[in-house]
């Protein structure tokens, strides 16, 4: 039986560990919380889904599912989180990318950043993943990510403050699980 969890807006403090050198935000029972399901109804899009946290063994992981239709100028869905890593402002400078631990349908998925220098809804830095069917560790580079508005690979791992995993751009099926989120140096 699936179990769906209404996700509310909090802001997530990453746990840091020296002796890997990464930030972690794996998916756990207590933050599931800090993760919101948005979808492109909130601007007048059809896309329909939605986010559970779900478990495998003792892997807790977020899944994102459902219908992505770009019908009346819509086109996704998403589970999103705030970010503050103030606490860990003199090692989130040295951040180079993300690893994430995903599965899925053989689609291919997005990951949106948005930063202290984003200004509005549309103005983000973004990358892509495929999500195989086996569980499997991505590593994703901050150089790999383009500035949607100016189309630069400029994004610095301090000014980050939100992070969604998406699902974009066009008519498909979306079946994306994570149950790891790491932010290495």
């Amino acid at each position: 039986m699936k179990k769906t969890i209404i996700f509310i807006i909090l802001i997530l403090t990453p746990m840091i560990s020296n002796a890997e050198e990464i930030i972690d935000l794996s998916f756990t029972q207590d933050n599931a919380k800090y993760w919101q399901y948005i979808s492109d109804r909130t601007m007048g899009g059809i896309s329909d889904g939605g986010a559970s946290l779900e478990q495998d063994g003792d892997i807790f992981f977020a899944r994102l599912t459902g219908n992505v239709s770009t019908e009346n100028n819509g086109g996704f869905i998403q589970i999103r989180t705030n970010l503050s890593f103030t606490d860990f402002e003199q090692k989130s400078e040295k951040l180079k990318g993300i690893r994430l631990n995903v599965r899925g349908n053989e689609e291919t998925y997005h990951i949106f950043i948005r930063t202290t220098e984003t200004r509005s809804y549309r103005d983000y830095y973004s990358t892509t993943f495929k999500a195989t069917s086996k569980w499997t560790m991505i590593e994703l580079p901050f150089s790999e990510f383009t500035h949607r508005v100016s189309n630069n690979s400029d994004l610095e791992g301090k000014n980050i403050i939100s992070l969604g995993i998406v699902a974009y751009g066009r008519d498909f099926v979306s079946d994306v699980s994570v149950s790891n989120i790491i932010f290495y140096y």
